[in-house]
């Protein structure tokens, strides 16, 4: 039931498609990376018998889906808005980060699993050729995370990607610790305890990125953004005299929406569309903002009343 208000929206979309491109080529070279030392900790795990080695080689695998599947995403997330979808594809990113974060607890519960088995009865360990490897593996990672590093704050998408190269690299750091102590004293239970701490590695690391997806799913606010803030912005701006039902959510990295009706004390038209212009520029500008939909109320209009009505203004 209509309440005799102007409605005034105002849409304003910047998909980030330079930030989409070098994120897939940030992507692409890690998994380059990725992918060959997946494949020699795979081989050298399995001729050395270390299930650290092993452990790191799992988690690798993973990491080498998890940039697949980021890269994957950010393709789809630029796909143009369709008749189904008419917000486009933003959030696969973040049901791609999602999914990271739950293959990152499996990941770790394999983990405990064959540790603990390996307690009981504990295999002989080629330290040398597990160090060696270890360190190659490390190299890599790295790599891998000097590359994603700068982007992965603000997207949550190669935040995942990220989060999987930094747990491999803090693992393989444990190989090469527990080769050494292997090689030294020959415990070889030294394995399993490493195994142990990878794993608790890996599941702490998921917590953070199963937080912020779900966060970004149920449309809370996005981190760093007041909505006190936003309201005292918009509420400054000459001719607005109240803000109220004020929402802003996140679609994606680097998409955030903002939903809000306003009053104005304005006379005409052109007034409305000032004050609109306004609004828009202090959305944009200091709180980066991109898409808003702002319906305006008449502050001198009465409850139901025609002479209140007026055409909707058009968006940019």
């Amino acid at each position: 039931m209509s309440h005799g208000h102007q409605h005034t929206h105002h849409h304003d979309h910047d998909h980030g498609a330079a930030h989409s491109a070098d994120s897939r080529r940030r992507l692409l070279l890690a998994l380059s990376f990725t992918g060959t030392i997946f494949l020699a900790e795979l081989i050298g795990g399995l001729v050395t018998g270390s299930l650290a080695l092993l452990s790191d080689a799992a988690h690798m695998f993973l990491d080498v889906l998890a940039l697949a599947m980021s890269y994957a995403a950010i393709r789809i997330a630029g796909l143009p808005a369709d008749e189904r979808h008419s917000f486009g594809f933003h959030r696969v990113q973040v049901l791609a980060a999602l999914a990271n974060a739950v293959t990152l607890v499996v990941v770790a519960v394999g983990i405990f699993r064959e540790a603990w088995h390996r307690f009981s009865e504990p295999p002989e360990i080629m330290a040398g050729p597990m160090l060696v490897i270890a360190l190659i593996g490390l190299v890599a990672n790295v790599a891998s995370a000097l590359v994603l590093h700068g982007h992965d704050e603000e997207d949550i998408n190669v935040r995942g990607a990220f989060l999987h190269v930094l747990g491999d690299g803090l693992a393989s750091v444990g190989v090469l610790v527990a080769a050494a102590i292997i090689m030294v004293t020959g415990r070889t239970e030294v394995d399993a305890i490493v195994s142990v701490l990878i794993g608790l590695i890996v599941a702490y690391s998921s917590i953070g990125l199963l937080r912020r997806s779900v966060h970004i799913l149920t449309e809370g606010v996005p981190e760093g953004v007041s909505l006190d803030a936003i309201a005292a912005a918009m509420g400054a701006v000459p001719g607005v005299t109240d803000v109220h039902d004020l929402h802003v959510w996140s679609l994606g990295p680097g998409f955030t929406a903002l939903s809000s009706h306003v009053v104005v004390e304005a006379a005409t038209l052109p007034e409305v569309q000032q004050i609109m212009g306004e609004l828009g520029r202090v959305l944009h500008d200091d709180h980066g903002i991109e898409h808003r939909t702002i319906q305006v109320e008449w502050a001198n209009c009465g409850q139901g009343e025609l002479t209140c009505y007026i055409p909707v203004l058009p968006g940019k």
